[in-house]
């Protein structure tokens, strides 16, 4: 029986999205409510700092243990892996939002930046979860292929797949950023 790809493309994104956009909706608020007071952002700019510097990945083998599931684990290991990025950079544009004279370009290019760099956690995380644990996904799609001598060309797949939706996602990101920016600004020329 052939290898269909398809199924693995979308057990990814599944994985990616239903880490990425809880991460995302909370990360920005509190980033928000963290970036409003400078004394609260730079306490929480530290203990955040401190949280972010453990690799996501390092804590799937705990997730694992403690959840007992592989899809429960690969998700909540995702969600942190966006979630402390988000949170600081968000955190990072309200300050310089307010410091530039409550310039929302400024905030809105900071979040979004902070999206972009929680999807790509995000993404990187998904696919080294599903090196490490198994059964179906672009990373396991990527060691399957380095284990078998009959599927070396499944590698190959695998990585332009995962090339082309980590540039994509993060150029949808992107685009949106600056339109959004572009509105502010004609909005606050028109005042």
């Amino acid at each position: 029986m052939e290898h269909s790809i398809f199924v693995d493309v979308l057990t990814s994104l599944q994985r990616l999205f239903v880490g990425y956009i809880p991460a995302a909706v909370l990360g920005v608020l509190i980033g928000l409510i963290i970036g409003i007071n400078s004394l609260v952002y730079q306490l929480f700019n530290r203990i955040l700092q401190m949280a972010n510097s453990i690799p996501p990945i390092a804590l799937l083998p705990i997730a694992l243990a403690v959840l007992k599931q592989t899809e429960l684990a690969i998700f909540i290991v995702v969600f942190i892996s966006a979630l402390w990025t988000i949170i600081i950079d968000t955190a990072t544009g309200m300050q310089q939002f307010r410091r530039q004279g409550n310039n929302f370009r400024v905030a809105i290019h900071h979040t979004f930046k902070a999206l972009r760099l929680g999807i790509w956690f995000a993404w990187v995380t998904v696919i080294a979860s599903e090196m490490l644990t198994g059964g179906q996904g672009l990373g396991y799609v990527i060691w399957g292929g380095y284990n078998s001598t009959s599927n070396k060309n499944y590698i190959i797949e695998a990585l332009l797949y995962i090339l082309i939706i980590g540039f994509t996602l993060d150029q949808l990101l992107d685009i949106t950023g600056y339109f959004l920016s572009q509105i502010v600004v004609e909005g606050q020329q028109d005042v």
